[in-house]
């Protein structure tokens, strides 16, 4: 199977590293120092457990995906419409999308445009409903240095055919995963795991960004867990609303955050780096359907407008 890798950042070079390891055909398509020193060096892997260094295919021309019958988009979910043309051009014919941005995906609903997401439906109409698997990752990743990425914790990427279907596209790219040495299964019911990550990522993440705090720090200041506990429950009761039940409690999902101990939030990440910020298919998406439902979420739109302007702030002054 020839796997393409769009935005092999942190999480895209640790996937790729790792199926360039297991003898797949692997694709990396990223750009600037991170490139230079994956192509002159390849992508080493770091954890706590060793290192390793694998030699995949980098390049900077997302033409060259043409050849991939798998396409992993791993960059940023505000990334993606801006290069959803000439990623829709790029594709072969026949070829396997996965997406795996954080928030609620363009193709989350078939029938249902959301602007936070998908601004003026460019994702929709460049890159086929059909050519579509959903795919929620776990794995914590920091490039450390261009070319070496350091392995947190997790190894988990849940797949999903939009529709339930345990098809065999989607069988055959769990099995590649279990056989890089990554946990891969397919779910029945993406749609309420996108949810349950989206309840951490919707909360913590900005209010880790607008305090500078980890998740440790977070869930045991009794202010600010508080806080992330409010926005957990107005994201439950969007979940609610949309007919989605989720697995777990928004308590035992605060415990699970605290679990994870001094982690840094990747919004955190991107805010110290000066990146832009995933803000709208983070929380825009989530105040956009609670609109459309009806659904009242006062401390998500003040999180977001806090969260909106602190990310215009830090970018003027990089």
């Amino acid at each position: 199977m020839r796997f393409a890798v769009v935005g092999a950042g942190a999480t895209g070079g640790f996937l790729g590293a790792h199926l360039a390891r297991a003898g797949e055909a692997v694709l990396l398509v990223a750009r600037g120092p991170h490139l230079a020193a994956m192509r002159e060096r390849g992508v080493t892997v770091r954890s706590g457990e060793g290192e390793f260094t694998a030699h995949p295919e980098c390049t900077d021309d997302l033409g060259a995906i043409r050849a991939a019958e798998v396409v992993f988009l791993t960059l940023k979910a505000h990334a993606l419409p801006a290069l959803a043309p000439a990623l829709g051009a790029a594709l072969g014919a026949g070829a396997v999308v996965v997406s795996a941005q954080n928030g609620i995906p363009w193709w989350y609903f078939e029938d249902r445009h959301l602007e936070s997401v998908d601004p003026g439906g460019v994702i929709a109409r460049s890159i086929p409903y059909r050519a579509v698997v959903g795919c929620v990752v776990y794995p914590a990743t920091n490039v450390v240095e261009p070319g070496v990425i350091e392995h947190l914790e997790g190894s988990r990427f849940s797949l999903g055919e939009p529709d339930g279907n345990r098809s065999e596209r989607v069988q055959a790219i769990s099995s590649a995963l279990v056989k890089a040495g990554l946990k891969a299964p397919v779910q029945t019911r993406i749609r309420a795991e996108i949810w349950l990550k989206l309840l951490g990522n919707a909360t913590l993440n900005p209010v880790s960004a607008l305090t500078r705090a980890s998740l440790r720090q977070i869930t045991t200041s009794p202010a600010t867990r508080d806080l992330v506990r409010t926005l957990m429950e107005e994201v439950e009761a969007v979940t609610r609303a949309l007919g989605v039940e989720l697995p777990l409690s928004v308590e035992k999902r605060l415990e699970g955050a605290a679990a994870t101990g001094d982690h840094r939030t990747s919004m955190l990440q991107d805010l110290e780096l000066k990146r832009p910020l995933e803000i709208d298919a983070l929380l825009g998406a989530v105040i956009e359907l609670a609109e459309g439902e009806g659904v009242a979420v006062p401390s998500l739109k003040t999180v977001y407008g806090l969260t909106k302007l602190l990310d215009e702030v830090n970018r003027s002054r990089s």
